[in-house]
This record gives structure tokens, C-alpha cells and sequence, in this order.
């Protein structure tokens, strides 16, 4: 119930050297001054015996810090208790508090969710926020931080402001034209401010998405049985990751390995040998989740003596350490040898090359699936069917601008907002 106090630990299941212990609600204030006698002043931090009402027994000696409403994290009142993390005490704590009637253990992403409700953050905020928590690389911490920070709900805002504008203006326009003849300039000047917000909209739509940072860049390793795949991928991850033989065909299936360099993930695949005549139905098995994998790819590493199909793939010369292969055929763009090491980093260079191109620019705004649904209907209602009718067009703009709210989370269904926030962990 929304109108429920809520409480979790916030830092983290224990053994930790402090746990944090959250309170969010209008009994929050209540609570902890029944479990810690007289509350320090607001954003003060003091220590306080913390107590079971019931029998005055201790639980422990925590630091108390009071966040009155609505200038918290949640708008509501909360307070937080920094307790010894030990799971005796965390659990000590966490079972006085959920005897208090109108109290109970908050959900996955329940804090956040109550801030959406409160006008703490908005949607996108929330979003970013839920990506900070789930970063691993450089680039993602980035990219949810700017989000986290506002960055998305600053360009939202600032077109629903313009499409604002152009409704009252195409308003006016309908209300006040004699005749009911509405001025060509003034039709003009509309469709020129709609065609501007357009044009900004579709340069945030061709920007790479989030996911790119999130998933990886997809790197596979393909070629003719044999070639020095999986001697390869061993190079490249620096791990022994695949079984390399001089037997054709020991690589039957694909292999994934995820490597994070230079703050950005990528996922390297080592495929089956790709051959006209497999030998039997798993090999068979295995050249067809090859194919599937080089389709899918990002960018492909192809080992072979032959030039490969696609001259988008990355032709590489392997096993350059042999004195038969010393010299680089012309269809090749690098030559490497996982023996000496000889062409590894250049080749992590080339492949972050390609990544480049493939993943948002550092620092600028990248969108999840979600936001981009939204953009591309709002995108697609202004360009209406009959650009000279004010009537049609301001119907469109209300269309607009209905889902760029839907985007910052002014209207929204329950289930978008579950889904959102069931990838939160319980204290956030």
C-alpha cells in the first residue's frame, strides 16, 4: 500500500562493517523515535541506543540521521539507521520494525518508485538510475549517470514546451482567424517549428542505443575448421577458455566469452568451422549456429585463406609466426600469432575501432527500448497526413506530446512502472 511505511536495508545483504537501514513513510518519524527515544535534529547524524519497544531489550547502538518531508529521496519522511552490519542485528532491527502496525519490508525498487510517485525524479531519472546500479563498465556507469542526472528529461521537457506552444498557437489561429481563413505565414511558421522539434528528434533516434552498452559488442570468430579460431579467442581474453587441437572440427559448438577493455563490454564468440560437408548432424548443428552467430554479429573476425564473403568482416592472417605464413596475403588486414602475441593489440585496437561507430558517443544521451517506442510515436504524429489543416495538425501535436509524457512518466500504465521497477534490488 502506497500509504504503508516502508523499511530495508539499503547497503546490501551482511556481514558489512555498517548496514544501512531505511524508513520511508508517515510513521517513519514514529517508528525510529519509539526504537531510539529522542530523534536528533533533521540531518543531524547522533548515536542513539536503538530499543524493542515491547521489552526495552537493545538491539543496538546505531548512528540516526531524520530527512523530513518532502526534501528526501523518497518526498516522504524517512530516516536512516547505520547499525553493525552483522545479520544478527540486521534481522534484530528488521523484525521490530515489521511488528509496528502499518509497517512492512519494502519491495524491489519500492524507494524509487515512491520518489516517481512523490515528483522526486521522473521516469527516465528512474531508468537511468536502475542502469547505474547494474553498470559494470566505464561506458555504462557513464551513459546511466547522464540519464540518472536528468539529461533525457531535459530534452523531453524542452520539446513538450515548444509543442505546447505550437498548440496554443494553432489554437489562437483556429479561434480568431476571420473568416475562418487561418494566415499561410502562420501555417508556415507552424509547420517550421514542428519540423524543427522533428528534425532534433530523429538525430536522438539514429544515436546508438543503451542496450549496445549493456549487451556488448558482439564479436565472432569465424572460419574454415582448423584455422586458429579458438587459439584466438584464448589470446584475446588472455583465458583458456576453448580446447585448441590440431584435430580438425574440436570446436563443435559456440563458445561466448565477455571481456570488458578499455570500459567498454564486448562478447567474444568462438564458432564451429564453416564447411560444405559437415561429417555428421552435430557438426551439421554446429556450422548452422555459426552462420547464425556471424549474422548476428557486430563485428566478425574471419580466419581463413580465402577472402572472406563479407568485406565488412576483418580478414586476419593467423599463426603469422610460421615461416610459411610469413607474408600477409593482399586480402588480409592484419596478420597475428597468438604464439608470440604478435598483432593481439592491434587487433583490440581495429575491433574498438568498429565498436566506436557501434556505441553511443561518450557523454551524449542514449535511449533503451522503451523511450525510442515512445519518441517513435511521437515522432511519427508530427508528420501529419494533411500538413495544412490546423485541425489535423493540433491533433497530432496533442499526440506528441501525450507520448513524450508517457517518456518522463506524466502518463503511464501500472504495468510499465512494475516492470521498470521489479529490476531494483529490495533497499533502492
Amino acid at each position: 500500500m502506497a500509504d504503508d511505511t516502508i523499511f530495508a536495508c539499503s547497503s546490501g545483504p551482511p556481514p558489512a562493517a555498517i548496514a544501512l537501514m531505511r524508513i520511508s513513510g508517515p510513521a517513519a518519524l514514529d517508528v525510529a523515535g519509539k526504537l531510539a527515544g529522542a530523534l536528533p535534529a533533521a540531518r543531524r547524524a547522533a548515536v542513539r541506543a536503538l530499543r524493542d519497544p515491547a521489552d526495552g531489550h537493545l538491539l543496538d547502538r546505531a548512528l540516526v540521521l531524520v530527512f523530513p518531508a518532502p526534501h528526501t529521496a523518497t518526498g516522504e519522511d524517512l530516516v536512516e539507521l547505520h547499525l553493525h552490519g552483522g545479520r544478527a542485528v540486521v534481522a534484530a532491527v528488521s523484525a521490530t520494525l515489521a511488528a509496528f502496525a502499518g509497517v512492512r519490508q519494502a519491495e524491489p525498487g519500492e524507494f524509487t518508485r515512491r520518489a516517481l510517485s512523490n515528483g522526486v525524479i521522473d521516469l527516465t531519472a528512474a531508468e537511468g538510475l536502475g542502469d547505474l546500479l547494474n553498470a559494470e563498465t566505464e561506458t555504462q556507469r557513464r551513459a546511466a549517470l547522464r540519464i540518472a542526472e536528468g539529461g533525457l528529461r531535459t530534452i523531453i521537457e524542452a520539446w513538450t514546451d515548444r509543442l505546447v506552444d505550437v498548440a496554443a498557437r494553432i489554437e489562437a489561429q483556429l479561434d480568431f482567424s476571420d473568416e475562418d481563413e487561418v494566415p499561410a505565414a502562420a501555417v508556415a511558421d507552424i509547420v517550421d517549428e514542428i519540423g524543427e522539434v522533428r528534425g532534433a528528434m530523429a538525430e536522438l533516434l539514429a544515436a546508438p542505443p543503451v542496450e549496445r552498452l549493456h549487451d556488448g559488442v558482439r564479436v565472432v570468430i569465424a572460419g574454415p575448421p582448423n584455422s586458429g579460431k579458438s587459439t584466438l579467442l584464448n589470446a584475446l581474453t588472455g583465458r583458456d577458455l576453448a580446447i585448441v587441437s590440431p584435430l580438425s572440427g574440436t570446436t563443435r559448438d559456440r563458445i561466448d566469452a565477455s571481456v570488458t577493455r578499455g570500459g567498454i563490454a564486448f562478447v567474444l564468440t568462438d564458432t564451429a568451422g564453416l564447411t560444405d560437408a559437415p561429417n555428421d548432424m552435430v557438426e551439421q548443428i554446429g556450422v548452422a549456429r555459426a552462420e547464425a552467430a556471424i549474422s548476428a554479429a557486430d563485428v566478425v573476425l574471419w580466419l581463413g585463406d580465402t577472402a572472406p564473403s563479407d568485406p565488412g568482416h576483418i580478414a586476419i592472417h593467423a599463426r603469422a609466426d610460421l615461416p610459411e605464413r610469413a607474408m600477409l596475403p593482399p586480402f588480409c588486414d592484419l596478420s597475428v600469432s597468438a604464439e608470440t602475441g604478435a598483432g593481439i593489440t592491434d587487433l583490440w585496437n581495429m575491433i574498438a575501432d568498429r565498436a566506436a561507430n557501434l556505441l553511443p558517443i561518450a557523454d551524449a544521451i542514449a535511449t533503451n527500448e522503451r523511450q525510442r517506442a515512445l519518441l517513435r510515436a511521437s515522432f511519427q504524429h508530427l508528420a501529419p497526413d494533411a500538413p495544412d489543416d490546423l485541425i489535423v495538425i493540433a491533433e497530432h501535436v496533442r499526440g506528441a506530446i501525450r507520448s513524450l509524457n508517457a517518456v518522463t512518466g506524466r502518463v503511464g500504465t501500472e504495468d510499465v512502472l512494475d516492470a521498470i521497477f521489479s529490476r531494483f534490488c529490495i533497499g533502492k
